[in-house]
């Protein structure tokens, strides 16, 4: 009995196998979007613990060192000062009272790059503050586990008619001008040096973009004119973990006294402080 041409037909159909999509290719590529996932994750959390360390573990450790290595730069100008015989001033009559005139600031030669000359105190910004100042901004400087504050080599030394302007990272790197922002009015500035201690008063603070270099003129924002008096320039990044601009803060010159004389009264307990540890 020979098939029906209909049923020859449908025969062929019933011996095939129905085809499925391979699931292999698209488990491999699931497998690979989860690694790289991962990975990124990975990646993110790792970034963040860099930043965290950068921002705040580092900053702290190298606070500390730039503090230490300044205590140490301070000490050895005093115990210089202590081993010499010579007074370095002529002392002040018996029945002295109230300030002792020093006369006129010793005013020293610019030193090299890199070079420290001078250790910076703000009490404002904790009894324990103090950061070495040395010759340029650069990263030798600024970024440095010993230096920290950085002198703009155009402009003036301390004690010197113009313009003494530093400056420091605001965030990381010892973050040495942190609180520049909570500085007030009269606040006490002290930059010490071998020869002595200047003491410059804070009057006020000003914002502005990172290409307003007037702020260095020897009369800030007014370059071309001469000076008459003394000014501290202190600049950093502004606001905290940005360089969108600057913020700086303008002190006046009081007076100064040399290395023999003693520390400034409201300063004396901190270089104290600091002779211990």
């Amino acid at each position: 009995m020979t098939n029906s041409p209909e049923a020859e037909a449908v025969a062929p159909r019933r011996g095939r196998r129905a085809s499925t999509p391979n699931a292999r290719p698209l488990k491999r590529v699931v497998g690979v979007l989860g690694v790289m996932g991962e990975l990124l994750m990975t990646a993110g959390v790792l970034v963040m613990l860099f930043i965290g360390w950068q921002l705040w573990w580092n900053d702290m450790l190298m606070a500390n060192e730039q503090s230490n290595a300044a205590a140490e730069i301070s000490q050895n100008w005093i115990d210089e000062a202590q081993q010499h015989s010579q007074d370095d001033a002529t002392p002040p009559p018996a029945d002295q009272t109230g300030p002792v005139d020093y006369g006129d600031p010793i005013v020293s030669a610019a030193p090299g790059d890199a070079q420290a000359f001078a250790v910076l105190y703000v009490p404002r910004y904790g009894a324990d503050y103090h950061r070495t100042v040395a010759q340029g901004t650069g990263h030798n400087v600024l970024n440095s586990t010993t230096l920290g504050i950085g002198h703009y080599p155009d402009t003036q030394m301390p004690g010197e008619v113009g313009n003494f302007a530093v400056a420091a990272h605001r965030s990381a790197y010892g973050g040495g001008m942190h609180l520049i922002n909570e500085l007030q009015l009269g606040d006490a500035i002290y930059v010490q040096t071998a020869d002595g201690y200047y003491t410059y008063r804070f009057r006020d603070l000003e914002y502005v973009p990172p290409s307003a270099v007037g702020v260095l003129a020897p009369v800030p924002n007014q370059p071309g004119v001469a000076p008459v008096d003394r000014i501290i320039t202190l600049t950093s990044c502004n606001p905290l973990f940005s360089t969108a601009e600057r913020i700086i803060a303008y002190g006046v010159y009081e007076s100064w006294q040399p290395t023999s004389a003693g520390a400034p009264a409201e300063l004396a307990p901190i270089i104290a402080a600091q002779a211990q540890g």
